[in-house]
């Protein structure tokens, strides 16, 4: 998947004309595009438009137009779009109540290690996580983190005839597993063209 480049953003003043539909389009692509792993944990495996509608946020909300401040955004979100033989996600680890999403981030700690993809007949890729900096400590884990699902081409020619994906979290503290439908597998499997 092509990184972006300036010349595929909108200026600030063509994108607070745009935003609105943009985001509608953007919004709608990305639910095809999340995972639901129990009921605290969400993946939102990201691409090239999830990534460009960030950069266009971050530019709009930093008011950055200067050409080195834009390559800078760039540079920070483009690792985030899939290379044709991974996935990159989003986890969002979920709690409505401040108190209770402190604590069991206390309780999650070293959970972005303990999330696998798996295509049936395959060994499971366990996620890649933090790749640009850690967000755990001995304390706490983050509410948020960035992962990488390496896939080699056994699992993606698998993937692309049909195999059953599954992902799941093997931490003792939060055992959850999901069944990918096959809408989110194909629209997943573009990733790897």
């Amino acid at each position: 998947m092509d990184k972006l480049e300036r010349g595929d953003l909108l200026s600030l003043e063509n994108y607070a004309m745009e935003r609105a539909e943009f985001r509608a389009s953007v919004m709608a692509h990305k639910k095809r595009r999340t995972v639901h792993l129990g009921g605290h944990l969400t993946l939102i495996f990201e691409d090239r438009l999830s990534i460009q509608y960030q950069v266009q946020e971050m530019l709009r909300i930093e008011r950055i137009f200067e050409p080195a401040g834009i390559q800078d955004e760039l540079d920070a979100y483009n690792p985030l779009i899939p290379d044709g033989d991974n996935l990159k996600a989003t986890l969002l680890i979920e709690y409505d109540d401040v108190e209770l999403r402190k604590r069991e981030l206390m309780r999650l700690r070293g959970i972005e290690h303990a999330i696998a993809l798996t295509v049936h007949g395959h060994a499971p890729s366990i996620a890649v996580a933090d790749e640009d900096m850690e967000r755990s400590n001995d304390e706490k884990t983050a509410a948020v983190h960035f992962l990488r699902f390496p896939l080699d081409e056994a699992r993606i020619a698998a993937w692309k005839a049909g195999a059953p994906v599954t992902l799941a979290c093997s931490l003792p503290a939060m055992p959850v597993e999901a069944i990918l439908t096959p809408e989110q597998c194909g629209t997943l499997a573009a990733d790897f063209d």
